[in-house]
């Protein structure tokens, strides 16, 4: 029924399994072939679908929704519709939707009423379509030469398919080839890479051993250079000891001759000693004199301040004298203050006749207290005159004390100069001890003088002995040195020999890439060939050979970016060639060092 036949269209919509659906003689109609379009633009898994004898092509609204989603579906490979009385309008439809559709491959439209109106449309139709292969018209009432232009198209499309798949297998081959070569290209990087790195640990060793050993060497050669300064500096220095023990014994001899002079001046000189100490005496009584003039000075000093005390004893009496006249003054300050008092009362009796007797009464308390305070000034002035004699007779007491301790000191100046004759024969006789006792100790300091000359003579002489030992030795390490650049000069040559190795393998390696080159050119040559072809072939495959040509242009860009992969390994090799040139410069300037040091 039409019902179960929607219904299984339906549930057919969402299935992924089915690959072939064969729905022949079910006289599907309109609402079968609504349910069948739907089917094409849901379903992905179908791929072949036969619909023999269902008589599509006379329901219009159907078949137009059939081959709407026909158009849509870009999975279905075979599709079979014979016996469907399909006319010209239904094939105009079916091209529509054949140049939408881009994986259909076989078409069977065999005993249909297509005639000449739907050859042409799907002659033109196959124009665009590029993909189908097969295409059955017998039986449709279309003429020979469409028939014959159909085969030709399709014939068209068989071509091009075989041409793209050919070209397709030549691509594949080409990108198998081209990761092929990356692949040796990468392994032949990761090689060098790693015979590179291995170098560089090799080199790095070696220059730590290098460092190693030079450090060593260096400790070595330091140690000899503070060895040799401390030679010079004790050779020095023995030198100067030397000079100052020379200059010492001179000295010494200097003083040997003086003091045999002053032995023999000696006699001499105690006469004129004695002249001089009779001259000194004299002077020291001079001195003598002197401090006596000093202590006179001395007394005038004391005696000025005497004068000076005696000129304030003057000064204190004249204040004396002064308070006394103040004394006056104020008594008769008094006075008249008195009689301006008796004035004042006099002219209070006038004016105050009534209160004469109080005024009276005051004027004698005031003359009363007047009178006491006279008495308290006069007392005061007399304590103070009292004061002034007790100082005056303290200041007679202390000139008198001056007086007695100038004496005094007099007598002990005395008592000093007896003193000082007495002490100047002792120092005399101790100088001439002190001499004597000078002398011998400058014979002892002779002697041991001249047993430091002969140490510091045979210091000099073993350091004499050790600096051509040093010097020697400097000389068997300059003769090491040359034989260490002759090695190094050896080294050098193996180098040159090594890296001209490399430069020939670097130059056979370039031959491989460049015979790599010229197979890349004959397959460029092939590709050209084959683009001649296709440009021959028509015009309905531009699009083929503008996308040809498309992967060929990614072809050069893939050949550009291997020729500039093959600049960057030659400029690799290059630095490679530094790398090893810079191993080999560290590796020579290692074993020397090592036998060097086992020498050592």
């Amino acid at each position: 029924s039409y019902s179960g036949v929607k219904l299984l269209l339906h549930g057919l919509c969402s299935n992924t399994t089915v690959k072939s659906l064969d729905l022949k003689g079910n006289n599907l109609r309109t609402v079968g072939a609504e349910a069948l379009g739907k089917l094409l633009r849901q379903n992905k898994s179908i791929r072949s679908l036969t619909l023999e004898w269902n008589s599509l092509g006379m329901w219009e609204e159907g078949f137009s929704f059939f081959c709407q989603g026909l158009g849509a579906n870009n999975f279905l490979q075979r599709l079979d519709l014979r016996n469907n009385q399909i006319n010209h309008q239904g094939a105009a439809e079916l091209a529509v939707a054949l140049t939408q559709n881009a994986s259909l491959q076989e078409l069977d439209l065999r005993w249909n009423n297509i005639g000449l109106l739907g050859g042409r449309a799907l002659l033109n139709c196959l124009h665009r379509n590029k993909t189908l292969k097969r295409l059955e018209l017998a039986g449709n009432n279309i003429p020979g030469d469409i028939l014959k232009a159909v085969e030709q198209a399709l014939d068209h499309n068989q071509d091009r398919e075989t041409i793209l798949s050919e070209a397709q297998n030549q691509v594949y081959i080409l990108n198998k080839e081209v990761l092929s070569l990356k692949n040796e290209k990468n392994k032949q990087f990761l090689d060098f890479m790693d015979t590179v790195d291995k170098q560089k640990e090799e080199k790095v060793k070696s220059e730590r051993m290098s460092a190693a050993r030079v450090g060593q060497l260096q400790e070595v050669l330091d140690e000899q250079r503070s060895i040799m300064n401390s030679l010079k500096a004790k050779l020095q220095m023995t030198e100067a000891a030397l000079a100052l023990s020379e200059q010492k014994v001179h000295n010494l001899g200097e003083l040997l001759n003086a003091m045999k002079q002053e032995q023999t001046s000696v006699a001499e000189c105690h006469f004129r000693e004695l002249q001089q100490q009779k001259q000194e005496s004299a002077d020291r009584e001079g001195k003598l004199l002197h401090d006596l003039s000093a202590a006179s000075e001395k007394n005038l000093l004391l005696r000025s301040q005497v004068d000076e005390l005696e000129r304030k004893c003057k000064v204190q009496q004249d204040q004396l004298f002064q308070v006394k006249q103040d004394l006056a003054n104020t008594t008769a300050e008094l006075k008249l203050r008195a009689v301006q008092a008796e004035e004042r009362l006099e002219m209070e009796k006038r004016r105050f006749k009534q209160s004469l007797e109080d005024m009276e009464s005051l004027r004698v308390k005031e003359v009363d207290r007047m009178a006491q305070q006279i008495e308290a000034s006069e007392r005061s002035m007399q304590d103070r005159i009292q004061r002034l004699e007790t100082i005056r007779i303290s200041l007679e007491g202390e000139l008198s004390q001056v007086k007695a301790a100038a004496l005094a000191e007099r007598g002990q100046a005395e008592e000093e100069l007896i003193k000082a004759r007495s002490q100047a024969r002792l120092e005399e006789q101790q100088r001439l001890e002190h001499l004597e006792e000078k002398l011998q100790l400058m014979t002892e300091s002779r002697d041991e003088a001249q047993k430091c000359c002969l140490k510091q003579k045979e210091m000099v002489a073993e350091a004499q002995a050790r600096a051509k030992q040093l010097s020697l030795h400097a000389d068997g390490l300059r003769r090491r040195l040359e034989e260490l650049q002759q090695d190094l000069n050896s080294k050098e040559e193996e180098k040159v020999t090594e890296v001209n190795k490399v430069k020939v393998e670097l130059q056979e390696q370039i031959g491989h890439l460049e015979a790599e080159r010229t197979a890349q050119d004959g397959l460029r040559e092939k590709i050209a060939a084959l683009e001649r072809q296709l440009k021959a072939l028509s015009s309905n495959h531009r699009e083929a050979l503008l996308d040809k040509e498309g992967e060929i242009s990614l072809l050069l860009e893939k050949l550009r970016m291997k020729e500039a992969e093959i600049s960057r390994v030659r400029e690799e090799e290059a630095q490679r060639a530094s790398f090893l040139q810079n191993a080999i410069m560290a590796y020579v300037q290692g074993p020397p060092l090592g036998t060097q040091g086992s020498r050592k």
